[in-house]
């Protein structure tokens, strides 16, 4: 075990409670700093000076960071703590509604909103001994007691009506659910002692070592295999928020390991079809969205679902769909394309799919009905109809991908378009 040897601290040391603040803050912030590393820290700075800023960076970058994908969070609570004098107003904003025309607009980076969260957490509490204010001028108070819901009332809130504390903690919540999915039979079959088929030809060659005796039969059974997810996500105005918390849950269940996917491929689509697969390898979820938001180019724009799922079915159906793979399809249905092109396509998607299963928020409505012709051209090439505006409504998938009987709203609906007709 390391021994250190003792180390004079000055009586007000305040490098030493910012390095303790800084890595209680990046700690917060999902990395795994303990007082060790804190202490560890404090050594490697008295050690290397504090004279240039680019050394104490990467002194405390390499005290505190023992993974790649820690590196940008690092990096954007290193420069609103440290490094930006204004830091404390480039946090409130990112954490209060924007104004527009009285603040600064400026596009996010990758864990900045997760560093101004970690650290704005606390700032209401007592501040220690020894830490002075550089102003102490006008104090603003946020009365936040309608924001704090528990997990039950947090599982059935809408995603559009979040504030963003409690953005922040669907986003964990999502973050520990799974889609368990249940095997498929081969038609392959491996060598096992108690299977109950015959394995004619391994007892045939088992013969022939013994000079043709038939001393056994030897018995195989079928193989399992796993089916691949595909995600095909609307990102369209109407879905920016829903589609937002449908990819933080869809890196969740890419990078959890012995959920039962052979793969997880996932697409984004607007105007155009774009394939963020790649970028839901990224273990930070940050740096993974908003690399997929960089590439797909029609974030927030309109919509072509017709389209997008011809060039998906023409270009990337026999790659992804050849498993048995399992689609979820995330959209509220409103196309304003031929309705011909989008049912041919459909239909298209759902005899290539082993299951089709299409979440769409509008069903928060207790009286919605299948009056736009996009929905009344997509439901009929379904196998199960279901919401997705919700916590409780994604948990609800597991349910859906267990029984294959399950169709949710898709036989009422379907009902009421034929009273109608």
């Amino acid at each position: 075990m390391a021994e250190y040897f003792p180390l004079e601290i000055p009586d007000h040391p305040k490098l030493t409670q910012n390095i303790t603040w800084f890595a209680r803050a990046l700690r917060k912030a999902g990395l795994p700093i303990g007082p060790g590393r804190v202490i560890d820290a404090i050594r490697a700075v008295e050690a290397s000076g504090f004279t240039s800023k680019q050394d104490f960076y990467w002194t405390l970058h390499a005290c505190f960071v023992s993974r790649p994908e820690h590196r940008t969070v690092f990096s954007q609570v290193f420069r609103l703590y440290w490094r930006d004098p204004r830091y404390l107003e480039h946090m409130m904003a990112m954490m209060l509604p924007a104004v527009r025309g009285v603040q600064e607009e400026r596009a996010g980076q990758a864990g900045e909103k997760r560093a101004a969260e970690a650290l704005l957490d606390g700032a209401n509490q007592d501040i220690p001994e020894g830490v002075e204010q550089e102003d102490a001028g006008t104090e603003i108070e946020i009365d936040a007691s309608l924001t704090i819901s528990s997990e039950e009332k947090l599982r059935t809130l809408d995603f559009e009506q979040m504030s963003t504390e409690e953005i922040a903690q669907a986003t964990r919540m999502l973050s520990r659910l799974s889609l368990p999915v249940k095997p498929i039979l081969s038609r392959r079959t491996k060598s096992d002692p108690f299977g109950r088929k015959i394995d004619w030809r391994a007892t045939m060659r088992q013969s022939m070592r013994q000079g043709g005796d038939l001393s056994g039969l030897a018995h195989k059974s079928q193989r399992i295999r796993w089916p691949n997810l595909v995600v095909i996500c609307d990102i369209s105005g109407s879905m920016s928020q829903y589609s937002r918390m449908v990819l933080h849950f869809l890196h969740a269940v890419a990078n959890q390991k012995g959920a039962g996917w052979a793969r997880v491929h996932g697409f984004t689509f607007g105007t155009q079809l774009t394939n963020i697969t790649r970028h839901l390898a990224t273990r930070d979820v940050d740096v993974a969205l908003a690399a997929a938001g960089a590439e797909a180019q029609d974030w927030e724009g309109g919509t072509r679902i017709g389209e997008c799922l011809h060039s998906f079915n023409r270009d990337w159906s026999r790659r992804v769909m050849g498993q048995g793979a399992v689609v979820l399809l995330i959209t509220d249905g409103l196309d304003r394309g031929a309705p011909e092109v989008l049912t041919k396509e459909m239909q298209r998607l759902h005899l290539s799919a082993r299951r089709l299963i299409w979440l769409n928020p509008l069903l928060r409505w207790e009286g919605f009905a299948a009056k736009a012709q996009g929905i009344r051209a997509m439901l009929p090439h379904v196998d199960s109809f279901r919401a997705g505006h919700s916590i409780a409504s994604i948990e609800a998938l597991a349910e859906a991908l267990s029984r294959p009987d399950d169709v949710g709203e898709k036989a009422r609906l379907l009902g009421e378009l034929r009273q109608w007709s």
